[in-house]
């Protein structure tokens, strides 16, 4: 094309520049689609796609896969663990276990004269939860008074016919009981006649089934 020809409406410099700026045009809009479509991040995209006044075209394959919730289940109890747990479950009037048992056993004096019984208070406490029930019958309760390794009596010997003494104990209430010893000694042979013991130091220790008292330490003149 002639450039003459551009010289009766408009200069020749006038038309270049308007040349150069829509082939600069071009060249812009050719980059933005190729950084686009380099890029791969979906996050970039939508930024372009939303500077550019669209919106973001979602993932078909996101779009078909369901939404799943998650609920977290509770952890199913063992049934094992369950049936200790009711077994644990002390009722009302079950027998006392030796934990839920304080057992307890004072002398009225430190030193008895001659002709002068040893008499013992025995206590049996409940600090159960609930009431239960514990026997308290002289085998149960056994009162041992001892001297060195010597066995000197018990409360349990010779004791004949139906002995058995089951009491309710309330949680807190004391059962309370006394026991004397007549100064002799006892033994297997309950036919025998035991003779006195010597005067001298002692010890007494009350026993239950489990439960064991603190000594109470005792003089005879």
């Amino acid at each position: 094309m002639d450039p003459h020809t551009f010289r009766s409406d408009i200069g020749v410099d006038v038309y270049w520049r308007r040349r150069m700026a829509a082939l600069v045009g071009v060249l812009v809009v050719v980059a933005v689609v190729a950084w686009a479509c380099s890029s791969g991040g979906s996050e970039d995209t939508s930024k372009v796609q939303a500077q550019l006044g669209g919106s973001p075209t979602p993932d078909p394959i996101v779009t078909v896969l369901p939404t799943v919730t998650v609920t977290p289940s509770p952890s199913p109890s063992s049934p094992r663990r369950a049936a200790k747990a009711a077994a644990r479950a002390k009722q009302p009037g079950d027998a006392c276990d030796a934990p839920d048992l304080v057992l307890n056993m004072q002398g009225q004096e430190d030193v008895y004269a001659p002709g002068s019984h040893p008499r013992f208070l025995l206590t049996l406490v409940n600090i159960g939860k609930v009431m239960c029930t514990a026997e308290v019958g002289p085998r149960a309760m056994e009162v041992r008074i001892t001297s060195g390794d010597d066995r000197v009596w018990s409360s349990a010997d010779c004791v004949s016919g139906d002995t058995d003494d089951i009491r309710r104990l309330d949680r807190g209430i004391p059962y309370v009981q006394e026991v004397e010893w007549d100064r002799r000694r006892s033994g297997g042979d309950c036919t025998a006649k035991h003779e006195g013991a010597q005067a001298g130091t002692y010890v007494a220790v009350l026993r239950s089934p489990g439960l064991k008292s603190r000594r109470a330490v005792f003089h005879l003149r």
